[in-house]
């Protein structure tokens, strides 16, 4: 199985520091849906392990970010392609849960799933949290330069971390080699 796992908001999606509140303010990144539509055709399986915090603060309800979710899904399928599964935290930074990134209990639940090991599985992400996801569970960090990641770069990053400018450049990337 060829497994991809993307952060969800500044992979797929702009970012707000005011926290994507409902479906008129999910908006895809550039290239972002047809990046997956073309990574499914090409057999690709990609699942989504987003930290959704706004649930715990009262941002926005399950159905919100179901509907948020079914969006992706629905542009995704317009274009050709599938989302795998979908994951999300939806505790708050001091609830000491183990699924929140930096935590691997999203990426253990895609693992468990679809019963694949995680390791040099690529996780894409645009934070120092999705790095750390990624390396807790031996899968490869991946950082794109859109959302957080600009800011992300001024950091240090796990080994071995793997700089792309946004998502259409990795799947270009894992399509063509």
């Amino acid at each position: 199985m060829k497994l991809l796992i993307l952060d969800r908001d500044g992979v797929i999606n702009h970012d707000s520091d005011a926290y994507i509140k409902s479906v008129a303010e999910w908006l895809p990144l550039p290239g972002a849906i047809e990046a997956i539509a073309q990574l499914h055709q090409a057999g690709w399986t990609v699942a989504v392990a987003t930290n959704q915090s706004g649930l715990a603060r009262g941002y926005y309800d399950l159905a919100t970010l179901d509907a948020m979710h079914e969006r992706l899904r629905s542009l995704v399928a317009e274009q050709g392609g599938e989302v795998g599964l979908i994951v999300h935290c939806p505790h708050g930074p001091d609830d000491h849960c183990t699924c929140r990134k930096p935590r691997p209990g999203l990426l253990q639940t895609i693992a468990a799933h679809y019963d694949v090991s995680l390791a040099g599985v690529w996780f894409v992400g645009d934070s120092l949290s999705d790095l750390n996801a990624a390396t807790a569970v031996a899968a490869q960090p991946v950082l794109v330069k859109t959302g957080k990641g600009l800011r992300t770069l001024t950091h240090e990053l796990p080994e071995g971390t793997l700089i792309f400018d946004d998502l259409a450049a990795v799947a270009g990337h894992l399509i063509h080699t």
